[in-house]
């Protein structure tokens, strides 16, 4: 078991809860425009949008064109002509304004701070995930916010790893662990740029027989046993 020094977390659905930032954020988008956020509306935007972020780490579209026509495509598919980057600006500072943790993340990462180096890969939008880590007190605990807007890749591709790893002093990857929900974003991606990686499954999803995540854990609290027990064999190393 390695000593680990670097650990990079996902934001969204690892530290922040996601889903339930957008259960705010969506009624105040659709309340301030006037339009009814029905069961159906809500579906067709799950739906696209889910289809949109999967093109997106697969390289088939840019953030950008992601940000532009999410809303846009919602809104064609009920008959209706908006200005889908302007709505999607707006959406993105409401949820920004979320302050839902996923279970034990605000006590992990202040537990974890003093002892590692904490950073924060994310396939968000720059501004939004610093705002967000801002709002929810995380900010002191974290050395920089890495988004892939910033970065110009987004996870799982190698130069978004690469992008991070030049720009953090004295990086090791053999002391680098990379932690998050998203298997093909965060496992795959971690994997390819040869670090080892700690899925978040808590719905205990099956992994890709061609890549397993280096440790699996169900809840964030089980993080904590993982990299105890690597800084105790490191010191039953350095005494032998």
């Amino acid at each position: 078991m390695k000593q680990y020094q670097f650990l990079l977390f996902d934001l969204d659905d690892t530290l922040l809860d996601f889903n339930a930032a957008e259960q705010i954020a969506l009624p105040k988008l659709f309340e301030a425009h006037q339009f009814p956020l029905t069961e159906e509306v809500y579906r067709v935007y799950k739906e696209i949008n889910k289809g949109l972020w999967h093109a997106l780490e697969e390289g088939e579209i840019t953030q950008q064109e992601l940000m532009a026509t999410r809303f846009a495509k919602t809104f064609e598919a009920l008959g209706e002509k908006v200005d889908g980057r302007a709505l999607d600006a707006e959406f993105r500072s409401y949820l920004a304004e979320s302050k839902v943790f996923v279970e034990g993340a605000f006590e992990l990462i202040q537990s974890l701070a003093p002892n590692y180096e904490l950073y924060v890969t994310s396939n968000g939008i720059s501004e939004t995930q610093t705002k967000r880590i801002q709002v929810t007190g995380l900010a002191p605990y974290f050395k920089h916010v890495f988004a892939s807007e910033e970065t110009g890749y987004q996870k799982p591709l190698k130069p978004f790893f690469d992008y991070v790893f030049e720009r953090i002093p004295q990086f090791d990857p053999e002391k680098t662990m990379i932690i998050g929900d998203s298997y093909s974003a965060d496992i795959v991606g971690g994997a390819g740029a040869g670090i080892d990686t700690c899925w978040l499954n808590p719905k205990r999803k099956e992994a890709n027989a061609m890549i397993q995540p280096t440790y699996t854990i169900d809840t964030l609290s089980q993080l904590v046993p993982i990299l105890d027990g690597a800084k105790s064999l490191q010191k039953i190393t350095e005494k032998q």
